[in-house]
């Protein structure tokens, strides 16, 4: 109880000291640099707070200054921290809209453009990956929970269509991530954060140049192979 308690509170602190501090630097201007600073400041601060160590494998594979498209697992809350504090450059994640809701963080995640996704409506759903793609030709890279949810089990579910249509749409690579530990740190219905240590583990691009969105389902299959090759469990 008491850690559970610690976090949220700790929580509550981080995303209004680093919330504000994104409204205000989209009003006076900062752009994307500021925005990543935040994003990444709030990310650590969560880590720090909760005692859990972040361990990145595979940078290597990632070519600075190249945009993807990250498809990861998601087991976790923690996923968004491991996510946010290890990959570099300028990331933005496809989200629910129900997190837009949320006060301070809704207002901060619509301010430095998170691309906001409706899956109960297709045409806002599409019209959503389209903008993302737009973001990513522009260079910026986009993570999708390719689930769509968390998991319970910490096994890997079905995985959703839409990430492979996004990144077929913008052309860019898809990167693998598995996100190790997270689910044993924080498991979905859980609010008390276990210490530890977390594996951001990135697997190598696979490049979707000339693809179409036929080819849809064939790479969402070679993604979910290399999630198991890092790790994962099914």
């Amino acid at each position: 109880m008491i850690r559970a308690l610690r976090f949220l509170w700790a929580s509550c602190v981080y995303t209004a000291w680093y919330g504000t501090r994104v409204l205000v630097s989209a009003m006076v201007g900062l752009g994307a640099p500021a925005f990543n600073a935040s994003q990444r400041g709030w990310a650590l601060a969560h880590l720090r707070a909760t005692r859990i160590r972040l361990v990145v494998e595979g940078l290597d594979r990632l070519e600075p200054g190249r945009p993807y498209v990250f498809t990861s697992s998601h087991e976790s809350w923690v996923d968004i921290w491991m996510i946010l504090a290890g990959l570099p450059g300028t990331i933005r994640f496809v989200f629910k809209r129900e997190l837009s809701r949320v006060p301070v963080l809704g207002w901060a995640i619509h301010a430095m453009k998170h691309v906001e996704i409706d899956r109960g409506n297709r045409g806002s759903a599409f019209a959503s990956y389209d903008r993302a793609a737009s973001a990513i030709k522009e260079g910026t890279s986009a993570v999708v929970f390719c689930e769509g949810t968390r998991s319970r089990q910490g096994k890997l579910l079905p995985f959703k269509k839409g990430p492979f249509v996004l990144a077929i749409a913008a052309q860019a690579p898809v990167v693998p991530i598995f996100c190790d530990q997270s689910f044993e740190a924080l498991p979905k219905g859980s609010i008390a954060p276990r210490p530890g240590t977390v594996f951001l583990r990135i697997g190598r691009p696979i490049p979707t140049a000339g693809l179409g969105y036929q080819d849809r389902d064939r790479l969402a299959d070679q993604v979910r192979a290399a999630m198991l090759e890092l790790g994962a469990h099914e």
